[in-house]
């Protein structure tokens, strides 16, 4: 079977618990660089929680650019175990949006051999919506 006939989609909404932001680099002229720790719950599809460290460019207007890598403990359309996504997005106009995939061989349990790739969208500050398009190997 190939990849994209075994797709999947998995829908859900994140609600985000912790959110600690830490700037470690701030010049005097240029975005600032601000690592930031999440620990978030999924409901839906994907059901669980994460937890995820990113990395942030922030510009003096609000606006930012990112990159993460958030570990899944819980299940993807009921099959149980852990697995990384990596992510990449932007803040723009206080709207987050990004994209993530799954990293190879990351899944455990019974999402070894788990793959895929998504994004999200939220208002800053908000839960988001997600999806996950995943299949197996």
């Amino acid at each position: 079977m190939s990849e994209t006939s075994a797709r999947t989609r998995a829908s859900a909404a994140i609600t985000v618990h912790k959110y600690e932001p830490a700037t470690y680099d701030e010049p005097a002229e240029g975005p600032a660089l601000v690592r930031i720790h999440v620990e978030e719950s999924f409901a839906g599809d994907i059901s669980g929680d994460g937890v995820v460290e990113f990395l942030q460019a922030a510009r003096a207007d609000g606006s930012a650019s990112f990159a993460g890598i958030e570990r899944v403990t819980g299940s993807v359309g009921g099959r149980a175990g852990t697995f990384l996504l990596q992510d990449a997005g932007t803040v723009q106009d206080s709207i987050v949006s990004g994209d993530w995939y799954v990293i190879p061989g990351s899944g455990t349990g019974e999402l070894a051999g788990l793959r895929g790739e998504g994004g999200f969208r939220a208002n800053l500050g908000e839960g988001a919506q997600v999806y996950l398009d995943y299949w197996f190997e």
